[in-house]
């Protein structure tokens, strides 16, 4: 299901053992498009710091309560490598903070994290005491070690998104607004889609733009340009953030501008990797 990235805002983040703060902002990777962190304001318990808490480490969401549950301890977020939130994150800046929690790295795969599709899918799972565990555990630690270090000085693309919101959109023919929020999969973290205001075009009209239908992002400028027309995008489909927005809805979208839908091909594996999740362990 897609998420306004509005619905996020103020989430809370709840650990094993309490409450760790609230989410205040999000990077993302303007590479793949994909929710990298979650930017998290902490309360009194450790003087209202900002950290950086990784989706990998998000289950289920609560999303009535507004709660997203996580699988470390507020004692592992205390101790965590210390980032500036207020500068930009450097791969170094990664590379300490995924070694610290053992998250592999996202980058240098095939999928939205690493060779995988899903974020809960790149932390490896072992079967106490079976055959071989312990050295297969090993080797992936180490591996795992290897990647970040060699891709330590990489740049690592991340951009806020707070920041991109006000950004102006330009079709291919001249503006058609500004970016408002984000549309994003709450499977895989990824951005679906840029929520674009055209109030100072036309009246009162919000359109989507999905990242594989931008040309460029002129980040010193803050324009984005989409390879689209001003009037294709005119008569396009409105998004209404109080409808409900289904496959049958994106099919209706990507079929007016003539594009691909992003779940071409995977359904099938999602709906498999849906039914191994409720599977007993």
């Amino acid at each position: 299901m897609l998420r306004n990235s509005k619905d996020l805002e103020n989430f809370t983040i709840r650990a094993t053992d309490g409450d760790v703060g609230h989410i205040k902002d999000m990077y993302f990777d303007d590479d793949a498009w994909v929710l990298r962190y979650f930017v998290v304001e902490t309360g009194s318990w450790l003087s209202s710091h900002k950290v950086l808490i990784s989706p990998v480490s998000v289950q289920q969401p609560d999303w009535h309560g507004k709660t997203l549950p996580v699988s470390i301890t507020k004692s592992q977020v205390s101790n965590s490598p210390d980032i500036d939130t207020e500068e930009p994150v450097s791969r170094q800046n990664e590379v300490q903070y995924l070694g610290y929690y053992g998250y592999p790295a996202y980058w240098g795969g095939t999928g939205l994290w690493g060779d995988g599709m899903y974020p809960y899918g790149v932390v490896p799972t072992y079967i106490s005491n079976g055959p071989g565990w312990a050295e297969r555990q090993r080797e992936d630690e180490a591996a795992m070690a290897n990647e970040r270090a060699r891709h330590r000085n990489d740049d690592p693309h991340l951009r806020s998104c707070e920041a991109v919101k006000g950004y102006h959109m330009l079709a291919n023919d001249g503006e058609i607004g500004h970016v408002s929020g984000f549309l994003v999969d709450e499977a895989t973290w990824a951005i679906r889609y840029l929520v674009v205001n055209t109030s100072n075009w036309w009246m009162g009209h919000e359109v989507l733009i999905a990242p594989p239908w931008i040309s460029s992002v002129n980040w010193s400028d803050k324009t984005v340009l989409v390879d689209l027309s001003r009037d294709a995008i005119k008569v396009s489909p409105r998004y209404d953030a109080k409808a409900l927005l289904n496959r049958e809805w994106e099919r209706y979208l990507h079929k007016h501008y003539g594009r691909i839908g992003y779940w071409s091909g995977t359904e099938a594996l999602q709906a498999q990797s849906e039914v191994a999740l409720k599977l007993p362990m």
